[in-house]
């Protein structure tokens, strides 16, 4: 048995796929095949059973499961305690944002990184929370930011902020300080497609208090939004900080919040339980919170 056999097998295990496991090792599937299928002819065991939508454990194979992860993080482990002795940071991170932060604070952490870590290299991957959680379950990601993820293995969640939604509309447009979630119906709305985060959150709500919507248009992208509500096309739902730039809040909007009751988003730190992070993951993830959380 062999490191890479036993990592092919923890990760078609993990993800009950080859072609999944093909794409977090960065190898082709039949390779990660033949490693799965020497790993069983080695130990004389039928470790999976295949299916049409992908393959299960065996009992030998959970076992082997079992104790594979556990080497795999020891083995991870020792290798960055050995980056630590050198006392050099090398490699490179990828972060998740989503557009609201993404936004107004990449330039400010690709800066700050790099003036801190000038010999690695770093990524920014935007997008919305469920296709951020699905980079990072893939292991395209070392870690991310997510508005009101759906919680479930193999992640961790931190919560590190929450923040009430606001009715947004253009400076023309004659909205009080605050909205009841009742009168929330009289505004043609612009809101992201399903399955947003934020979408599911208003609508949940809305059916909670018996509140008809009126989506006059659907747009995934927030900057986009942003500019058709600031032409008077219709009012936006999200938080009040989407409204901020590098510096300033963005002038030509007005923001109400909604009440009765307040309807609060919860931005979480999300890291995978199967892969530690790095050393200049933890470094990177400190930057992030300096830089990117409101």
């Amino acid at each position: 048995m062999d490191l890479k056999q036993l990592e092919c097998f923890v990760r078609v295990a993990e993800y009950g796929s080859f072609t999944k496991a093909a794409v977090v090792l960065n190898l082709s599937q039949s390779m990660v095949s033949r490693q799965v299928r020497q790993l069983e002819v080695e130990l004389e065991e039928h470790l999976l059973l295949r299916h049409g939508r992908g393959v299960v454990l065996t009992t030998s194979g959970q076992r082997l499961f079992d104790h594979g992860k556990g080497i795999l993080r020891q083995v991870q482990v020792a290798r960055e305690e050995l980056r630590e002795q050198r006392d050099t940071l090398s490699g490179k991170v990828v972060v998740g944002l989503p557009p609201s932060l993404s936004r107004r604070s990449t330039l400010n952490l690709v800066s700050a990184f790099r003036d801190q870590f000038p010999n690695c290299a770093l990524g920014v991957k935007e997008g919305l929370s469920h296709s951020i959680r699905e980079w990072l379950l893939l292991g395209r990601l070392d870690f991310a930011l997510l508005f009101n993820p759906a919680h479930g293995a193999p992640l961790h969640y931190e919560h590190v902020h929450s923040e009430p939604l606001m009715l947004i509309g253009s400076a023309s447009s004659a909205l009080p300080d605050t909205v009841p979630m009742t009168e929330l119906g009289r505004y043609p709305l612009i809101m992201p497609s399903e399955p947003h985060s934020l979408r599911r959150l208003i609508e949940t709500h809305a059916v909670r208090h018996d509140v008809t919507l009126n989506v006059c248009l659907e747009i995934d992208s927030i900057p986009s939004l942003l500019e058709l509500v600031h032409r008077g096309m219709g009012h936006g739902v999200l938080i009040r900080s989407a409204l901020v730039g590098q510096d300033n809040l963005l002038e030509g909007f007005v923001a109400a919040q909604i009440v009765e009751p307040s309807i609060p988003t919860h931005l979480f730190i999300a890291t995978s339980e199967q892969r530690p992070l790095t050393r200049l993951a933890e470094q990177t993830l400190q930057l992030v919170r300096e830089i990117c959380i409101p």
